[in-house]
C-alpha cells in the first residue's frame, strides 16, 4: 500500500464516523494525515505529496489503521492519543490531566501583537490559567530577559506543565503554583496572560464528546461563560504594575463579555480567528472599573 492510497483510506473513515475537529486540525484529512505521519515516525511536515508513491509495509499500516480505530472509537482528541501538540512549532506534551493546547495567545507572542504594550521594565509574567504550560514556555522563549509564573487551579494539569517546562529547559525560569484565580500570585506582575475557562453553559452542553473528553474546569465558565472572568477583573489590578496589561482570551464569548463589562475600555486584538476572540486590558482600565462599580455607576 503506498503512503497516499493509506491517507485515503484514513481520510475515509475519520470522514464516515463524523467527528469533531479543533484541537490542532480543522478536518478529517488533516487529522488523517498528523496520526499517520506520527504513527510512521516521519517528521509532520512531510510533504506528502512528494511522498505519495512510496511503499508501506504490512507493519507499518496497520499500526496506523489501529491508531485510526482508537481516534474513531474514543471521541478522543488526537492529541490525547499521541500525547503531543504543537503550538507555534514548538511541541508539548499533553494529557487527559490538561486541556489540549491551542490559546490564540500563543499566536500573538510570536507574532509580537502586543509588544507595544511592553517595555524594558517587563520582567514578571504571569500565566494564569496555565493547563500544560505551553504558554508561560511560549513566552519565556519569546522574552528572554522575563521570569514567568505558571498558576493552575488543578495539581494534575501542573504535573503536565512541569514536563513541559522540563522538556524545554526552562525549570530556572519558569516557576509553577497552585492557585484559585489569583489567590497565591500576589504579584505585582507586569504582564498577565490567560486563557480561562469561558464555556457559557448552553455551549457546554451542546460540546462533541471530543471537547467533554477534556477536563471540565477548564472550560465551564458558568451561565454567560463569565463566572472566572468576573473574579479576574475584579482581582487583577490590585496585583498588576502600574504599566501592567492583561491579555484575556475569551472564545466566542464576546457578547457575553461586553453585556458582563459593558463600560470597561479594552483593545481587541487581531488573530487568525479574527477580531473579537483576544482582548488587552491595562490596569488603569480595570482601576476605573472598579471605581465605578464601587459607586454604582
Amino acid at each position: 500500500m503506498t503512503v497516499q492510497e493509506l491517507l485515503a483510506e484514513c481520510t475515509a473513515r475519520l470522514e464516515a464516523a463524523s467527528l469533531a475537529y479543533g484541537h490542532g486540525t480543522t478536518g478529517p484529512r488533516d487529522e488523517a494525515a498528523w496520526l499517520m505521519l506520527w504513527q510512521l515516525g516521519w517528521p509532520l511536515d512531510t510533504d506528502l505529496d512528494e511522498a505519495a508513491a512510496t511503499i508501506l509495509s504490512q507493519e507499518q499500516v496497520e499500526p496506523v489503521r489501529q491508531l485510526i480505530e482508537r481516534r474513531v472509537q474514543t471521541r478522543q482528541p488526537a492529541a490525547y492519543l499521541t500525547h503531543e501538540a504543537w503550538l507555534q512549532g514548538i511541541p508539548f506534551y499533553v494529557d487527559e490531566r490538561a486541556i489540549v493546547p491551542r490559546s490564540f495567545i500563543a499566536e500573538l507572542i510570536a507574532d509580537g501583537s502586543f509588544d507595544p504594550w511592553l517595555s524594558d521594565t517587563t520582567r514578571q509574567v504571569l500565566d494564569l490559567c496555565t493547563g500544560n504550560g505551553s504558554l508561560a514556555v511560549l513566552a519565556a522563549m519569546a522574552w528572554p530577559e522575563i521570569e514567568v509564573t505558571g498558576a493552575d487551579l488543578s495539581a494534575d494539569a501542573l504535573a503536565v506543565a512541569r514536563i513541559n517546562v522540563d522538556r524545554h529547559g526552562l525549570s530556572e525560569r519558569i516557576r509553577l503554583i497552585e492557585s484559585d484565580g489569583l489567590a497565591a500570585c500576589p504579584g505585582p506582575w507586569d504582564l498577565i496572560l490567560c486563557n480561562p475557562p469561558y464555556v457559557n453553559a448552553h455551549s457546554m452542553a451542546a460540546l462533541p464528546a471530543e471537547y467533554r473528553a477534556e477536563p471540565e474546569m477548564a472550560l465551564a465558565g458558568g451561565r454567560d461563560g463569565m463566572d472566572f472572568v468576573r473574579r479576574l477583573l475584579s482581582d487583577a489590578a490590585a496585583r498588576m504594575s502600574p504599566t501592567a496589561v492583561l491579555v484575556l482570551e475569551i472564545g466566542n464569548e464576546r457578547g457575553h463579555f461586553e453585556a458582563a463589562f459593558p463600560t470597561l475600555e479594552v483593545v481587541w486584538l487581531s488573530c487568525s480567528a479574527g477580531e473579537d476572540q483576544v482582548l488587552l486590558v491595562t490596569r488603569e482600565s480595570l482601576q476605573t472599573l472598579a471605581q465605578a462599580e464601587a459607586f454604582g455607576t
